[in-house]
């Protein structure tokens, strides 16, 4: 339904690009074509036509912009789950016992060895 929605909100959109298209902000466009005496709508009629349409097409997208918000899969705890066991699934044997497995780890003690000799570093010369 809300591919439906998009899609119908993208034909939308193009339709009044092009009825937009067709106005001119100075009365002319489409109207200015149709100055014969003789035509079925006149030159003020079809201004007014195109303008309703606009008006028209711009609720119709945005009520069908609101539809697809609320027809949007709703996957975001399905998602935050899946991630959760990757997670707990990864996690150190030790999870339980509430320590970090930083807290847990000690430095390595190095035995002292008998034989070799500390000497100390020279200070440099002035």
């Amino acid at each position: 339904m809300y591919i439906l929605f998009c899609v119908v909100v993208v034909i939308l959109s193009i339709f009044m690009i092009l009825i937009v298209l067709v106005q001119n902000s100075k009365g002319g466009g489409l109207a200015a074509g149709f100055a014969s005496s003789n035509q079925v709508m006149g030159v003020r009629k079809t201004t007014d036509f195109l303008e309703k349409t606009t008006y028209w097409l711009a609720g119709l997208i945005v009520v069908g912009c609101v539809l697809a918000s609320l027809a949007m899969p709703k996957g975001g705890a399905g998602n935050e789950s899946q991630i959760r066991d990757e997670i707990q699934n990864t996690a150190p044997a030790n999870q339980g016992s509430g320590v970090t497995p930083f807290e847990q780890q000690e430095a390595p003690v190095q035995p002292a060895t008998q034989g070799t000799p500390i000497t100390p570093v020279p200070e440099p010369a002035d």
